[in-house]
């Protein structure tokens, strides 16, 4: 028996792979001039295992050095939106919590925009730790002002509204008082999300983080699943509240942080995300997180081909794109009733 669910599980990781680098591929292989998807994997193959397949140059430079770092970037930051999305809805049991909702974001933005614009560190850490620390300092004053309002799902979700609203204030007012005209149109163009500068060097960032991210996720799978019954409830059960809360809120934030110092930020990810998911699996966490990051690493990857393509001669933000499908998918999960169950 336990062979035949060790069976299951290692066919449905099997697989889950394999749509991802199909998808992958698929992403490299479309864009402004259309690249043949074998033409992609000749080229993967060269890089990766020296397979010396005859590939025209200029092909080549676009798939590997543009396209799949890019598409590589995007499935990361969609799979670790989506694990943050998902662990703060089961830790703070409330189906709208998800990174940009409780500020974490919005921090990570005013974090990451202080470092870039006014030197913040003096040159000691760069963008990600920025972004982390303001991410950090966005989720304790969310915290501290939800504790202070009475500690209850809706104080939480007012405290992170308000929180978000703080954050992107000081972000806009930063980016006004002290950024050029060109740094302040890079800036705003970052904050609606933007994939189009990232290559190797943000992947090589990225994949780790959500790895470990997920990682750490699955390794407390059976704690957040004994918090969707309470605090309490889970320290009846033997969980360690307090340290289970700050490590995967800590894994959450850093997660978070170190997608919006590279891509800037990006909306609704992590609040529809988990909520699709668990149409399909319900709400075990072992199921639900792997699935979360998968769909949202497939979502974005979407996303970006779709912000490449839909208006020729032009790259939308990708955030525009996650907004536009986000917003009438969380309506329609909304008008089922699912949120609220």
């Amino acid at each position: 028996m336990l062979s035949s669910v060790t069976g299951r599980r290692t066919s449905a990781a099997f697989a889950a792979l394999v749509l991802l680098g199909l998808s992958l591929a698929f992403a490299a292989s479309v864009g402004e001039t259309s690249i043949p998807l074998k033409t992609v994997i000749d080229t993967i193959a060269n890089h990766v295992w020296g397979a010396g397949h005859a590939v025209d140059p200029i092909d080549e430079g676009i798939i590997w050095n543009y396209r799949l770092s890019r598409a590589v970037v995007a499935a990361s930051c969609g799979a670790a939106l989506a694990l943050s999305g998902a662990v703060l809805q089961a830790l703070l049991r409330n189906a709208l919590a998800d990174p940009y909702l409780l500020g974490i974001s919005a921090g990570a933005s005013t974090g990451a925009v202080s470092v870039a614009i006014l030197g913040v560190g003096a040159g000691i850490f760069g963008m990600s730790v920025g972004a982390f620390i303001g991410s950090v300092v966005a989720f304790a004053f969310v915290s501290l002002l939800a504790l202070q309002a009475g500690r209850g799902t809706g104080a939480i979700i007012l405290a992170g509204i308000a929180g978000a609203q703080l954050f992107n204030a000081l972000t806009s007012f930063i980016v006004t008082k002290s950024a050029s005209a060109e740094e302040a149109r890079g800036i705003m163009f970052w904050l609606l999300g933007n994939l189009s500068g990232v290559r190797w060097p943000d992947a090589s960032l990225a994949l780790p983080v959500t790895i470990v991210g997920l990682l750490v996720c699955l390794w407390h799978a059976r704690a957040l699943d004994a918090f969707t019954f309470g605090r309490d409830s889970a320290a009846s059960l033997g969980v360690p509240v307090r340290r289970v809360y700050v490590i995967l809120i800590g894994i959450s934030a850093l997660m978070t942080a170190v997608m919006v110092s590279i891509v800037g930020s990006i909306g609704f990810v992590g609040l529809v995300i988990p909520h699709a998911a668990r149409f399909f699996v319900g709400n075990r966490h072992g199921l639900l997180l792997p699935l979360s990051a998968l769909i949202g690493a497939l979502f974005l990857v979407g996303a970006d081909v779709i912000s490449r393509v839909i208006v020729p001669g032009q790259v939308l933000p990708i955030g525009v794109i996650t907004a536009l499908v986000g917003a009438p998918a969380f309506a329609l999960i909304l008008c089922h009733g699912r949120v609220l169950r």
